[in-house]
């Protein structure tokens, strides 16, 4: 808890310090989701209830995305073309000859930045940070009968965005993520005198021993009044604010490149690492404005053909990966949802975390660095193959800001220069030998832009021995084999590179979906010796292999990877894929249409089972939680033995149901599944109560779990009942069931339900979830959704082939 007030504290401070400086530009903003005939339509005079009031535009807040709902609606495609923004600001600049920007801090994926009709700016990436100078087009607007008439004395601000299919552009579209429209990251507007900094690197470095950490610091300016002389004061302050060192610049400015302005010794630095994620701040004085940066001392070696140092010790990299889109906003999220993310990867245990496919959001990164996240950040070079000049120019653009933005932050280790490069598709050439001498070159720009930190790429075994780390695709258990053969599919790897990573590993899984077959294939699977057989897990990986989706399943593929990686002393590290479900268009046939499912998460940050399974591995604050809170109901025959499993870090743990004990277990990483935590139960008809209490030295974590045992069989589906069974703060939810002739609840059931409804209520759909989706497969033969009643009647229905619709008045 400190620790979390500690952070906002510090993100308070800044924005209080840069408030004259630097505005958020979030409300009155109105939104077209179309093009425009020319720009003059934006700002020309309306008349009542004139042609000239067409089109019609919304009001909306930023960030915002063109796709915060269509990604995920499963009738169709998402939108895929241009948008507008337009604003009036009031612009009062406190520097003397000073700049007035406009500071993107992503938009997708080209802009156009106009004053009234002047176009002042274009930027190409929808992921990179970039500024617009609008002083000079703002001094010629105040000059016009438009600007004190028309417009009362604000600046009209347009803002066309584009997320159209473009070949010549990177990420390519066959890439299994939306490439979003919209200015879905936070727009400021930026006073700055008539020198400003542009970038600010600080290259950090410890001696051997760990006694002595050295700050080179350079900067470039943003100069275009071509300024001589940069005068001013930079110090270094520890985490309680206190100066560790401080000093005066006065230097000559190179409008060119960087140039040094302070180099200080900092004496037993206190060191950075995710246990202990310690930043230090530089604060420079420029020309009456402040500029601040974090920084961290740390060093970290990927040792050849062995495992990850990080200040000399030893550090098994546990991570994932996340993509910047979110249930009901998409790409648009707030630094109050990232937070909220990120601190739940934290709380599960997580030391690392990859950004994929592309550069992220700052409050990502400065996140990274104070919760303690090690960080693969990289470049959105993604399948397709290779385009030609204006394809290159932007991947290295991309490259070379992602590298120059993100320099300071300490998480950073690794700089990926593509993903999945094998993947073609894209042109009629797929040239092996041109993709490899395009890697190298962004392999070595990377090292001149940055020679501290390490590169890094996944899936492309022709381009392997170019980056310093490789991480190659194994997937056991899902996409190849068995989970079972994880070892010696990563051993083989391991033995083809110098440095090994192993990035994406994992398998799909429909929230709430859950199998008895899936844990019954492991009830016998050792032998006379008590040593575990594989060749028993047929059954089990067959459900796999078959997409059964079910989450018991895929929490088996984990338990068993985990422990494997947990025996494995040379591994440097893996990352799952991925923290969160997260929508796609080329998965239109998922049990979430449009969703990879993926996540140990939904994209709404509803925890699945998953999710504790890993924290089990991996955090250290004590836990314990029973398989199955979202599992209502088992099945079975009467008196049938069940398996039950807990999830936990604790040394041991007691189930008890309806009141018995089933004994004490003790917690063995290796005692597949479940660590050893598992019973096998006899359920009674009906419901079922269960309580766990695990115990590491004097501390006991209690979990309990309610469920029903259904012990009724079950025939075909052959209809739907539909129920209403919650009702909260204006909101409805209901549930769909698939029965058999008899009525009998068919606890297998997989079928396609769609919700649909008519009157005055509001479907809350295209969420993305489980809970949240106008169409999905049944999760063991239930569906929900909910509605808003805006306060009257509605009719709502369901569904599903084959079957009769059914209606139910709200």
């Amino acid at each position: 808890m400190k620790r979390i007030i500690l952070f906002v504290g510090i993100l308070l401070i800044n924005l209080v310090t840069n408030a004259q400086q630097k505005i958020r530009l979030n409300n009155n903003w109105e939104f077209l989701k179309q093009d425009i005939g020319s720009i003059w339509e934006t700002v020309r005079p309306l008349t009542k209830d004139g042609p000239d009031n067409y089109p019609l535009w919304q009001k909306v807040t930023l960030p915002h995305c063109f796709n915060a709902r269509d990604a995920v609606d499963p009738t169709g495609n998402y939108y895929q073309g241009p948008g507008w923004y337009r604003s009036r600001l009031n612009i009062n600049n406190p520097y003397k000859n000073g700049r007035t920007l406009l500071f993107f801090e992503g938009a997708g994926q080209k802009t156009d930045v106009y004053v009234y009709s002047t176009k002042v700016g274009a930027h190409a990436g929808g992921y990179d940070e970039w500024f617009v100078d609008i002083t000079q087009a703002v001094e010629d607007f105040k000059k016009t009968d438009a600007f004190a008439k028309q417009f009362k004395g604000t600046i009209p601000i347009e803002i066309r965005c584009d997320n159209s299919r473009d070949v010549e552009s990177i990420p390519s579209q066959l890439s299994d993520f939306d490439v979003f429209g919209g200015i879905y990251r936070y727009l400021d507007l930026v006073y700055q005198p008539a020198l400003g900094i542009d970038n600010l690197f600080a290259s950090v470095v410890l001696d051997k021993q760990y006694k002595t950490g050295t700050i080179d610091v350079q900067a470039t300016f943003y100069n275009p009044d071509q300024v001589k002389k940069a005068i001013g004061n930079i110090k270094i302050t520890d985490a309680l604010g206190k100066t560790v060192a401080e000093t005066v610049y006065n230097i000559d400015v190179d409008n060119d490149g960087a140039v040094p302005v302070g180099k200080f010794k900092v004496n037993n630095p206190h060191l950075w690492s995710p246990n202990d994620p310690y930043l230090y701040e530089i604060t420079i004085d420029a020309g009456g404005y402040t500029r601040k940066e974090k920084i961290g001392f740390r060093d970290f070696l990927f040792a050849d053909n062995g495992p990850f140092y990080l200040n000399g010790k030893r550090l098994l990299l546990r991570g994932t990966h996340r993509h910047e889109d979110q249930s009901g906003v998409a790409a648009a999220m707030t630094d109050s949802m990232m937070y909220r993310e990120m601190r739940m990867i934290k709380e599960m245990g997580a030391n690392f975390i990859r950004l994929g496919h592309y550069q992220q959001s700052r409050i990502i990164l400065n996140l990274c660095d104070s919760l303690g996240l090690l960080v693969w950040e990289e470049e959105p070079w993604c399948r397709g193959g290779l385009g030609g000049n204006k394809y290159k120019e932007q991947s290295r653009r991309m490259l070379t800001n992602m590298i120059h933005q993100h320099y300071n932050h300490p998480s950073i280790i690794l700089w990926g220069l593509g993903n999945e490069n094998d993947w073609p598709g894209d042109f009629p050439e797929f040239d092996k030998t041109k993709i490899r001498a395009f890697m190298s070159e962004q392999n070595d720009l990377s090292h001149r832009l940055d020679p501290s930190r390490k590169t890094v790429i996944r899936r492309c075994d022709f381009c392997k021995d170019i980056p310093d780390v490789y991480s190659p695709t194994i997937w056991a258990g899902w996409y190849k084999g068995k989970y079972t053969e994880y070892r010696k599919y990563s051993e083989d790897e391991f033995k083809n590179v110098k440095h090994f990573f192993h990035a994406e590993w994992g398998g799909d899984s429909h929230s709430g979906r859950n199998s008895e077959l899936a844990d019954k294939a492991l009830e016998n699977i050792r032998n006379s010796a008590g040593i575990i057989d594989t060749t028993l897990f047929n059954k089990s990986a067959e459900l796999l292999k078959n997409a059964d989706w079910s989450e018991n399943a895929t929490c088996n593929l984990f338990d068993w990877t985990l422990k494997e990686q947990d025996t494995m002393p040379w591994l440097s590290g893996s990352a799952f894929w991925a923290f969160k479900d997260f929508s796609t268009p080329i998965r239109f046939d998922n049990p979430l249409p449009y969703m990879n499912q993926k996540g140990v998460v939904e994209s709404d940050l509803t925890k699945k089972e998953i999710y504790y399974l890993v924290q089990s591995y991996w955090a250290d604050k004590p836990m314990a939680h029973i398989y199955g809170h979202n599992w209502p109901v088992r099945w079975g025959d009467d008196g049938e033995l069940k398996m039950v499993k807990a999830y936990s870090n604790c040394n041991e743990a007691e189930l008890f149901v309806n009141g018995k004990s089933y004994g004490i277990k003790k917690r063995n990483s290796q005692d597949f599944p479940a660590a050893g935590l598992r019973w096998m139960v006899q359920f009674k008809k009906g419901r079922n109560e269960l309580i766990l209490k695990a115990r590491k030295g004097r501390i006991t974590i209690t979990d309990t779990v309610s469920q029903v045992y259904q012990t009724e069989k079950w025939g075909k589906p052959a209809k739907l009942k539909l129920e209403k069974i919650a009702e909260r703060d204006g909101s409805v939810t209901v549930q769909a069931t698939l029965l058999d002739s008899k009525g009998v609840l068919c606890l297998d059931a997989v079928n396609w339900v769609s919700f649909s409804l008519t009157g005055d209520g509001t479907l809350l759909d295209d969420l993305g979830t489980s809970k949240g989706s106008t169409k999905l497969q049944a999760i063991n033969g239930r569906a929900v959704i909910s509605i808003k009643t805006n306060k009257g009647n509605s009719v709502v229905s369901v569904q599903s082939p084959g079957l009769q619709t059914v209606f139910l008045s709200l």
